[in-house]
């Protein structure tokens, strides 16, 4: 597991190095996350190319559910020549999970986790829209009810832009 952390943080980094800066099209917008788990969104732009989000979400079935409050930033990078207005971003965030189950009896707990981003990024030219479409693998590190490494979180983000 370590090593395993050790060869992602020097992609990153590698990532992060090699990266063009490009044109933001939007300074901050804020919404919604539709998906796993369904969140309360916003995201600005620190510089040209990079951004922070932080959003908050909620997950919840027949015997599970889960609180979430995640952060993180995003290096992102043109594709103007695909289409006008998209971008493609990558980068890495953390969360903290407050977990509440019942299996014959009720159990609540916290965990942390962390995640790597990988998605696309599309504002409208002619409306205050956002788009996103993101794959977030995460590594849950705690005694909450899911724990290693989960494939399966991402979204499709909808966003008002506050500011171009």
């Amino acid at each position: 597991m370590r090593m395993l952390l050790k060869v992602t943080f020097c992609l990153l980094t590698l990532c992060f190095l090699s990266t063009s800066v490009s044109a933001q099209k939007y300074k901050s917008a804020i919404g919604a996350r539709l998906g796993y788990p369904l969140s309360v969104s916003y995201k600005t732009f620190i510089s040209d190319s990079d951004a922070l989000e932080v959003y908050a979400g909620f997950r919840g079935f027949s015997t599970s559910r889960w609180v979430s409050v995640s952060g993180a930033y995003q290096r992102h990078g043109e594709l103007d020549d695909v289409l006008e207005g998209l971008s493609w971003y990558f980068g890495g965030g953390a969360s903290v999970y407050f977990w509440s189950y019942d299996f014959g009896g009720d159990f609540a707990n916290t965990s942390f986790g962390i995640q790597g981003y990988l998605g696309v990024d599309y504002k409208f030219s002619e409306t205050p829209l956002n788009l996103t479409l993101d794959w977030i693998p995460s590594i849950f590190i705690g005694n909450g009810f899911t724990r290693g490494f989960g494939g399966g979180y991402g979204s499709l983000g909808v966003r008002y832009v506050l500011g171009e």
